[in-house]
């Protein structure tokens, strides 16, 4: 669908959905769970709705309590041999690992974008610790066979962590124990989470306070069925507290500056970038003010690229965003998607140099965008549409269904 947003004030109280990474992490370790968790405050998303149909397939029962409320009798007895994670990258790395404790062949299959994402970082490690791996030459679809070992192993972690999040989550149910060696790991935050969930779920993972190199997971542990509200996504928030940056003022409730997401960061790039920010326990007010240029290094936060060009977009001067090397194996090339679209709006941004994006601020003109099939290029597109002296245009506005269903009606609520 096209999604046409016109400039507008905003002003209003918005409850961001459920974060879908907290989401997944916890409905995969309610599958490995003997007995029944219930999740409380879930988004049904499309990335939670993969998330979902895989534990499925390997013998969870879900049962909807109500429209945020699911139960979920775990257990690990497959009724198929094959997962479909759809577009989801945090599934497939996060359920390849989790096939693999099974000692039947169980093939993962995507679809869309995710096909051309690559998969090559799990393969070798997977081998190492016992699993028979079939590969599309390191794309989906990937067959695997268990069991699952432990050992002592190496990954790579420069592309994603989030295939260290799959093993960190399935190795406390290896016969062994495992070491974990990461080389150049990224996005830290999002293992914290990782360790995070696994705690509430009683299992320990060990590591070095601050080092993210080195991990040991016991083997032969044991998850526990609980009960768990799924915090606020911060990676949706970012985009509509950016819009009270360049328009107005907002509410987002039912987040935290405690929170271990990744995404607590745009509340840093807000500061630099002088808007209004009023921090309360559960909510973050951000009003508009005269925006300055800022420089930011969102290496390990990478899903804020695209609300972070809208709030450069609009901020007097040129703002510098290091981490575009983690850009390239998105739901788009989010670099080359934020240049090529925002140059229809007027706005000038330069990605020559290795690891940099710089991003001059000025006036959004009136254009037709596309927003590539990517949730989030559609979401900062619409935010900046807000600047607009005309209307913007936003081609396939509907993919924004992967992680904020109800975005637009969201924005439309709080414009004035």
């Amino acid at each position: 669908m096209d999604k046409s947003v016109s400039a507008g004030c905003v002003k209003g109280i918005i409850a961001p959905p459920s974060s879908k990474s907290y989401a997944q992490r916890a409905i995969a370790l309610a599958l490995l769970s003997q007995g029944k968790s219930i999740l409380r405050n879930i988004e049904f998303c499309k990335d939670t709705r993969s998330a979902l149909s895989c534990i499925e397939a390997l013998g969870a029962k879900v049962e909807i309590l109500d429209e945020s409320t699911i139960a979920i009798e775990g257990g690990l007895r497959p009724l198929s041999n094959t997962l479909h994670v759809g577009e989801s990258g945090l599934a497939t790395r996060l359920f390849t690992p989790i096939a693999s404790l099974w000692h039947e062949a169980i093939t993962i299959q995507g679809e869309g974008t995710l096909l051309h994402r690559p998969m090559i970082m799990m393969i070798e490690p997977l081998r190492a610790l016992g699993v028979e791996v079939r590969d599309g030459g390191g794309y989906l679809p990937i067959e695997v066979k268990g069991p699952i070992h432990g050992g002592e192993i190496e990954v790579d972690g420069s592309i994603s962590s989030q295939f260290i999040t799959g093993l960190l989550l399935s190795l406390p149910l290896a016969e062994e124990d495992t070491t974990l060696h990461v080389t150049s790991p990224v996005s830290t935050p999002y293992i914290d989470m990782t360790i995070d969930t696994a705690r509430i779920f009683g299992i320990e993972i060990m590591q070095k306070e601050g080092d993210y190199t080195e991990f040991f997971i016991e083997g032969g542990q044991k998850y526990t069925p609980t009960d768990i509200s799924i915090e606020g996504d911060w990676s949706g928030a970012s985009t509509i507290l950016v819009a009270g940056a360049i328009a107005g003022e907002v509410t987002v409730k039912n987040i935290s500056t405690l929170s271990k997401q990744a995404d607590t960061a745009i509340i840093r790039a807000l500061e630099r970038a002088g808007a209004g920010i009023i921090i309360e326990h559960d909510s973050i007010t951000v009003s508009k003010r005269p925006l300055k240029a800022f420089t930011f290094d969102a290496t390990n936060s990478p899903d804020l690229f695209p609300a972070l060009a809208a709030l450069a977009a609009a901020a007097e001067g040129v703002s510098t965003i290091i981490g575009t090397s983690r850009l390239s194996h998105k739901e788009s090339d989010r670099a080359e998607t934020l240049r090529q679209e925002y140059e229809k709006l007027g706005i000038e941004i330069d990605i020559s140099q290795e690891d940099v994006m710089t991003i001059r601020g000025g006036k959004i003109k009136p254009a037709t965008v596309f927003s590539h099939g990517d949730h989030r290029i559609a979401m900062s597109l619409a935010v900046s549409a807000l600047r607009c002296d005309g209307e913007v245009v936003i081609e396939q506005a509907e993919c924004v269904e992967k992680s904020y269903p109800t975005f637009f009606e969201d924005l439309e609520s709080i414009i004035e």
